[in-house]
């Protein structure tokens, strides 16, 4: 079986241009964006999306009929690569999450009429959109045992429970909520996927709870006025209509991992593509600083980070492109594609956090102060180990599926005793005669 991870030199040209384009333009984008809030940041923001949408980039992780541009798992790992250099990028590229996953969801579950009314407009960029799967008494990493309840009655589902870390959802203008349908059905028959507006009757928006990224929010009634938030929320009999619903009762869990599959790659990535960054940052700094009258980076213990880090990112660059590869070959949701996710999934935000690490290590005091985006960096990249399922969880998928595929047996199959007698049995005569013949 080959493996293939070339790129056609048209689309290498693009992620030249992408490159350029975030390192020229996005970067600073960033910086001019500081103090202001969401409506004025997607102002400041347009213009750069429109330019994104005129190029046929805007939301690739999308097929042409959804209004994406169609790329196969390989191309849409390299390209949020690159988008991995600036936390801004994904949203300038309508690939930001949750929009992102919530955008995939919509588009492989919702039917026409819910496509055109949720799905076109999120992929416009007219609206936001959240995803409320996590509860704070229920592991988000086990959506079989989430207790939010959704009943009918007549023409209306309705809502009751306690929704935990609902990303954006103060900024948005629609949830998707997983809640329980069914609690006497199979484990992964119980719940549903449904779009429920972010301020209606019912929904009670508690906070923005504080985090490594945002510490100073948390207290109650307390609301981000930007995206990055993680929002807890309450459904006191919400009531909304029976066409709210994406897909039938019991295909919350399926729909669930539609969403998380490929954004796992994403994320994974754009880990690659932010750890390329803290890297250049590392060398430039080792090559421009010196101590004890020699650069840091002639310094042995510097050149092991600078070694480490650059193996590390290789090796976990052709993990995840092969991971994509996979997807692209044995389907989204084979086994195999699976198990690979799930290494991708723990395996790449450690390795960021360490080689950020490193960075920090590298520049000293200034690598801990906010003068340098390193300190953000690792904040921000710490979330990455409980997103979309705890390493513990990941962990547990691929020791599993190993384990699958291998025999109980009463004796090591390498137990040296029973290895010699079947060495004698199949050579012994031979080597008896070698042994006689040759001195």
């Amino acid at each position: 079986m080959s493996w293939d991870f070339s790129t056609e030199p048209e689309f290498a040209a693009e992620l030249a241009w992408i490159r350029e384009y975030i390192d020229s333009r996005i970067l600073a984008l960033e910086i001019a964006g500081e103090g202001l809030n969401q409506r004025q940041l997607d102002a400041l923001w347009q213009p750069f999306k429109d330019e994104v949408r005129a190029r046929g980039l805007w939301a690739p992780h999308l097929p042409p009929e959804h209004g994406g541009s169609g790329m196969g798992q390989v191309r849409l790992a390299l390209m949020p690569e690159v988008l991995g250099r600036s936390t801004l990028a994904p949203e300038i590229f309508g690939c930001q999450a949750p929009d992102s996953g919530n955008a995939e969801l919509l588009a492989a579950g919702a039917n026409e009429a819910q496509r055109k009314r949720w799905l076109e407009p999120l992929l416009a960029g007219r609206v936001r959109s959240s995803f409320a799967l996590t509860e704070p008494h229920n592991s988000g990493s086990d959506p079989t045992g989430i207790t939010t309840r959704c009943e009918r009655e007549a023409d209306e589902w309705v809502l009751n429970g306690h929704k935990w870390f609902a990303s954006n959802a103060s900024v948005s203008d629609f949830m998707i909520v997983m809640a329980v349908t069914d609690p006497a059905a199979p484990a992964h028959r119980r719940a549903a996927m449904l779009v429920v507006p972010c301020r209606h009757p019912g929904v009670r928006l508690l906070r923005d709870a504080g985090s490594m990224h945002h510490p100073t929010g948390g207290a109650p009634g307390e609301l981000l006025e930007r995206i990055g938030g993680h929002t807890e929320v309450v459904f006191e009999n919400c009531r909304v209509p029976l066409d709210h619903m994406i897909g039938a009762p019991g295909d919350g869990f399926v729909l669930a991992q539609k969403r998380l599959g490929g954004g796992r790659i994403h994320h994974a990535m754009r880990c690659i593509g932010q750890a390329g960054r803290a890297f250049e940052m590392m060398c430039e700094r080792a090559v421009s600083r010196s101590t004890r009258g020699k650069p840091l980076g002639k310094q042995q213990m510097i050149q092991d980070m600078i070694a480490e880090s650059c193996a590390e990112l290789e090796m976990n660059r052709l993990l995840v492109l092969h991971a994509a590869w996979t997807m692209d070959q044995a389907g989204d949701h084979s086994e195999l594609a699976r198990q690979q996710i799930a290494m991708v999934k723990f395996v790449v935000p450690r390795t960021l956090l360490g080689i950020i690490d490193r960075a920090i290590q590298v520049h000293g005091a200034l690598g801990y102060t906010t003068d340098m985006p390193l300190e953000e960096m690792y904040r921000l990249a710490r979330a990455l180990r409980i997103a979309d399922g705890a390493d513990e969880v990941h962990k547990q998928t691929v020791a599993r599926a190993v384990l699958t595929h291998v025999t109980a047996v009463s004796e090591p199959s390498e137990y040296l005793p029973t290895r010699r007698r079947r060495a004698a049995e199949l050579y012994g005569e031979r080597v008896a005669a070698i042994r006689a013949t040759i001195a």
